[in-house]
């Protein structure tokens, strides 16, 4: 009997949900991002950088298990942000203000408190499987990824 495969990710995306960088920026941190798991016993199935027309969820998978309201405090079921994504019809966005099921607030949906960090953005560097001492990226590291990119990013540990 084969064993369930699951997949770990580091997505990095810019703190500014609508901003972009330049093509060679996206290759130059994706290089980078590439070279911290080249250690002896490092590895990373694969780096790749992702360019999105539309503001994109970049959600953490299974690690994300709450929402809570910014505005009220109380809980918001994770089966409403994925009924906001499947009514959008896709997981972009025009706009980040939605009005909350808690307490009929409108709020950003970057400014909802979710237990896993999770994003919205139109550029990501991500690397799949990876593997070294620290697994997450330090602040000296995402530092760097911010400047070869041009500004500052986030980072979002996703299982999937």
């Amino acid at each position: 009997m084969l064993g369930i495969v699951s997949d770990l990710y580091i997505r990095l995306i810019p703190t500014n949900p609508g901003w972009q960088p330049t093509h060679e920026a996206a290759v130059g941190a994706g290089a980078y991002v590439a070279s911290l798991f080249s250690g002896p016993d490092d590895s990373v199935e694969e780096v790749e950088y992702k360019f999105y027309d539309r503001v994109t969820l970049v959600d953490a998978g299974e690690n994300t298990s709450q929402i809570t309201c910014s505005r009220c405090g109380r809980d918001i079921g994770l089966d409403w942000l994925g009924d906001l994504v499947r009514g959008n019809g896709s997981p972009s966005f025009d706009h980040l203000d939605v009005t909350v099921p808690c307490c009929g607030a409108v709020v950003p949906l970057n400014g909802l408190h979710y237990d896993w960090p999770i994003g919205f953005a139109r550029f990501e560097v991500s690397a799949m499987n990876p593997t070294r001492a620290q697994y997450e990226l330090d602040t000296e590291e995402l530092a760097r990824v911010g400047d070869l990119l041009g500004h500052p990013v986030a980072q979002i540990l996703a299982h999937y």
